[in-house]
């Protein structure tokens, strides 16, 4: 029946429009409209009030240059726009303050972030001494600043003040979920022992010696800005330890149902069984983070919903299935996440009150085991 409709329509599309100078005329509705700008008119810059910090925007779609005159008529063909000018530093990272305290925002997820940030300590002499990529942490070694890079030696001796040659510096990085989706937040926080001590400082909760916290954080995002203007790429494979867990099995509950263990704190197994979903094609109806819950639907495919269908495709009846038709044929599971202790338990339910069948657990959780590692 939605065929028949589609076809009715094209027809009645054809029939009413052949011969009709209202929609393919100069005047008509579909007429070609690409000599329109040469009548536009340009008006006056927007005034802000003078105590207001003024961020130039550069135009989207800047006229072209080659335009002879404005006053021009008739048949014009419209020259190709300039393209984009990409600024990796205003789009990708800014450095936030607050107080002393400082940070770099990213517009990247954290999983993205973590080998990044990462690459640039040990490229620039840090040795990695402690990393726990479920928690978003890296610590350094104790290094004087002469052990370092000697670019990055060179940099922190001449911005950072108050701190001995001698002395050792220990660095710890930590990456945190924005505040808006797929958005992160990088905070470094470094520390201080005289050369040849053995002492184990801890790290203050907020940063003490902020000359030095802040030239790392310079240094960092200006490698970071420079590696997404340089086309560089985010290692998929780094990214996707920084939610694995770090133990993963598969077994039995006491009543015979398959359990899926993960050696991890409850927001790295929320997001990295999130990601395996995603990796296996699974479709998610819905969340609830709160309750630890993904509601999917093995029936449709997480690719295919995601990309919305053409014009023909809708016309002739390929378009959005039905609320009937999805579920006429729907297979709904719930895949739950329970903490217990360190680790977090991932079952599948068919609702709140029955579990699902073991063999389509079974499939669903090793499908994730599969996509974690």
């Amino acid at each position: 029946m939605k065929r028949l409709t589609g076809l009715s329509a094209l027809a009645l599309i054809i029939s009413g429009t052949s011969g009709c100078g209202w929609l393919w005329g100069d005047d008509g509705y579909f007429r070609d409209r690409s000599s329109d700008y040469l009548e536009a008119r340009q008006t006056a810059p927007m005034q802000l009030p003078s105590n207001v910090d003024a961020k130039r925007l550069d135009p989207l779609l800047p006229v072209p240059q080659q335009v002879a005159t404005n006053t021009a008529t008739g048949e014009y063909e419209v020259p190709r726009p300039q393209p984009l000018s990409v600024r990796g530093e205003a789009s990708e990272f800014s450095l936030q303050k607050s107080g002393d305290s400082r940070w770099v925002v990213a517009q990247r997820a954290p999983a993205e972030v973590w080998p990044v940030a990462r690459q640039f300590f040990e490229d620039n002499g840090f040795r990695i001494a402690e990393e726990h990529p479920q928690t978003g942490e890296f610590v350094t070694a104790w290094q004087r600043f002469d052990e370092l890079s000697a670019t990055m030696a060179r940099r922190l001796s001449s911005r950072v003040s108050g701190v001995s040659p001698d002395s050792e510096t220990r660095v710890r990085v930590r990456i945190e979920p924005g505040v808006q989706r797929n958005t992160s937040e990088i905070f470094v926080v470094s520390v201080e022992r005289s050369a040849g001590s053995t002492a184990d400082i801890d790290f203050p909760s907020r940063s003490v010696n902020t000359s030095l916290d802040g030239a790392l954080l310079d240094e960092m995002m200006a490698s970071m800005a420079r590696s997404v203007e340089q086309g560089g790429s985010v290692s998929l494979l780094a990214a996707r330890d920084y939610d694995a867990p770090s133990r993963v099995s598969l077994t039995e509950d006491g009543n015979g149902n398959p359990v899926l263990n993960l050696g991890a704190d409850f927001d790295r197994a929320w997001s990295g069984v999130g990601r395996a979903l995603a990796a296996g094609d699974v479709y998610v109806d819905d969340l609830n983070r709160s309750l630890g819950v993904y509601y999917i639907n093995l029936a449709e495919s997480a690719q295919e919903r995601a990309e919305p269908p053409g014009f023909f495709k809708r016309l002739f009846g390929g378009g959005e299935p039905d609320k009937e038709e999805i579920e006429a044929r729907a297979e709904r599971y719930q895949v739950r996440l329970t903490s217990v202790g360190d680790s977090v338990q991932v079952t599948v339910e068919k609702d709140i009150n029955t579990v699902a069948p073991a063999d389509v657990a079974r499939r669903i959780l090793g499908l994730i085991q599969e996509n974690l590692g």
